[in-house]
């Protein structure tokens, strides 16, 4: 294409040609980039003290009256499905990866019921992930009177943006109940996380005045790709108390400032004093975060991060890249647990026994600085346990990662972890 292109330049004028688009690659990449700041934060407050601090720093507010329930691995579509067979005004559902399969026929289903009801059903795919949603899948959405909309779709008009993409997973019933977490929608996500075909993750079931927030957070995405604003009781009614937990919702990437995921992660690294339990499929930490967990193993906090090991990832080449990092990890006193057996996809972290963050968020700069996320911060101690247990269920199944071993590992392994890390930071 590029000899076709110069084939009737001169030399000069090539070399023109080429430091042209050159130039605006580095415009385009220049203008779509977002800042990426060296986040530091010094404070000796207790994490449960500083809940309206993080909301804040993180654009959001911490609003009270809050029920929450964890649901894990297949089971959660039992739950989801049954609320959206309920649902009486609106059906919001909003995902990065869906596939056709068993999961994803019953999901449509549910959804074009309650459209051919009068239900409004407004349907978010991002358009890298669900492009295995087939012709007769998007169609029968359609004909059943679903809004169907594809986040940032292959056409010229993207073609800034094409790397961005929506990464969240939420859904959003008639306003009043809300689910968020990691569950994808393809049959791999089905089942117990009994073998390699059958995934681990959890997702979170929110009733009070929180479902406001996932609702705004739907509506960001919804009205940047359709224009579509939507009002009324039907999507933002009245909220009663629920419960009593303390929830905020991290969702915002503005230009010119760190996204608000990737400045709650690096906060609450910083204010932990007793423990911080990360569950997270993709973990490449940057180097301000290695520093921050080396800084908090320092306070005498207990660091432990779980991963799913190459032999049970679905991309073993992101688990090379993050294993990059493992000797300065171990160095600083973090503990790593490799599951071999498959996918832990929960993206979970618990801190000081009070405080949890669960939600769509990789721990790697993809989905701190490109992806559009969300992930909740909640102040509750019974689910932080819950989520704790949920760590030491997998963790006599884990091979934990120990400094000596690790360093000896083998040439050809050290090799794929150096080549893959740096493919990683390019992408």
């Amino acid at each position: 294409m590029i000899d076709f292109l110069l084939g009737g330049l001169s030399a000069i004028p090539a070399l023109v040609f080429i430091a042209i688009i050159a130039l605006l690659v580095i415009i385009i990449w220049s203008m779509k980039r977002h800042y990426s700041p060296k986040l530091k934060i010094e404070c000796d407050s207790p994490i449960d003290e500083l809940i309206p601090s993080l909301a804040g720093l993180t654009l959001s507010t911490a609003v009270a009256g809050n029920s929450v329930e964890l649901h894990e691995n297949g089971a959660f579509f039992d739950v989801l499905i049954e609320r959206i067979a309920a649902a009486q005004k609106s059906v919001h559902f909003e995902t990065f990866l869906w596939k056709d399969g068993v999961l994803g026929a019953r999901l449509a289903d549910a959804l074009s019921e309650r459209a051919r009801a009068g239900v409004q059903v407004r349907v978010l795919l991002d358009a890298t992930g669900s492009k295995g949603v087939g012709k007769a899948t998007r169609q029968q959405l359609k004909d059943a009177g679903c809004k169907l909309v594809f986040f940032h779709e292959k056409k010229f008009r993207n073609i800034g943006v094409m790397n961005e993409r929506d990464h969240r997973k939420l859904v959003v019933i008639d306003g009043r109940e809300a689910f968020v977490g990691g569950h994808c929608i393809v049959d791999t996500w089905l089942g117990d996380a009994q073998d390699k075909q059958h995934y681990a993750d959890l997702s979170v079931h929110l009733h009070g005045p929180i479902v406001h927030s996932i609702q705004s957070a739907f509506s960001e995405n919804w009205g940047g790709q359709t224009g579509e604003l939507f009002v009324g009781d039907d999507v933002f009614p009245p909220l009663a108390p629920a419960g009593d937990v303390l929830i905020h919702a991290a969702y915002a990437k503005p230009e010119g400032s760190a996204p608000a995921v990737k400045i709650l992660h690096h906060t609450v690294l910083c204010l932990a004093r007793k423990k911080i339990w990360i569950q997270n499929p993709y973990f490449i930490p940057e180097p301000e975060a290695i520093d921050a967990m080396g800084a908090a193993v320092k306070r005498g906090v207990d660091v432990r991060v779980m991963m799913p090991a190459t032999s049970g990832s679905d991309n073993p080449m992101v688990q090379h890249a993050g294993h990059r990092n493992f000797e300065k990890l171990l160095r600083c006193g973090v503990r790593l647990f490799e599951y071999p057996h498959t996918l832990l996809h929960q993206k979970v972290m618990t801190v000081d026994g009070v405080w949890s963050a669960i939600g769509s968020s990789n721990f790697d700069d993809r989905s701190f600085d490109t992806n559009d996320e969300i992930t909740l911060g909640i102040k509750d101690a019974a689910l932080a346990q819950r989520l704790d247990a949920v760590f030491e269920k997998y963790a006599p199944l884990c091979k934990e990662i120990e400094l000596e071993a690790w360093n000896k590992r083998g040439l050809w392994h050290k090799a794929k972890d150096n080549m893959f890390y740096m493919f990683n930071e390019v992408l």
